[in-house]
């Protein structure tokens, strides 16, 4: 099934949903004594590997981090080549001071924003649908 490439379609019915919990990227150099099931994405780097996952699966396996976010996912299935939909909500979280970052997976977008930032930013991304 092919994802939605039109910007403007994209933009209109992307219908952000916010998971509950609160979110942290971390640093591992090893990830044999992790258990995949819980983490929400690794991604491997030359430096190391980077790990996103619930705050309290992070301190249980005592991995350090330095930036707890909230994950908000965009629900339209997306696709991998679409054009524009990362820099226009990107630059529109950005004109209302909010920092994000954006992982693409398959079918989804999914943004993390600092906690302090959830409501304004969910507030942001709702109005491309308004």
């Amino acid at each position: 099934m092919a994802g939605e490439k039109n910007l403007d379609i994209l933009l209109k019915t992307m219908k952000p949903k916010l998971h509950e919990g609160q979110y942290v990227f971390c640093e591992a150099h090893d990830i044999a004594k992790i258990n995949l099931a819980d983490i929400i994405m690794s991604f491997k780097e030359e430096e190391s590997i980077t790990i996103i996952a619930k705050k309290e699966i992070a301190d249980s396996l005592k991995l350090d981090y330095s930036y707890v976010a909230s994950w908000i996912t965009l629900t339209i299935h997306s696709s991998l080549e679409a054009v524009g939909l990362t820099a226009a909500f990107s630059k529109a979280l950005s004109e209302n001071g909010i920092s994000c970052n954006v992982v693409a997976a398959f079918y989804h977008d999914h943004i993390f924003v600092d906690v302090k930032d959830t409501d304004k930013a969910m507030a942001v991304l709702n109005a491309f649908s308004q």
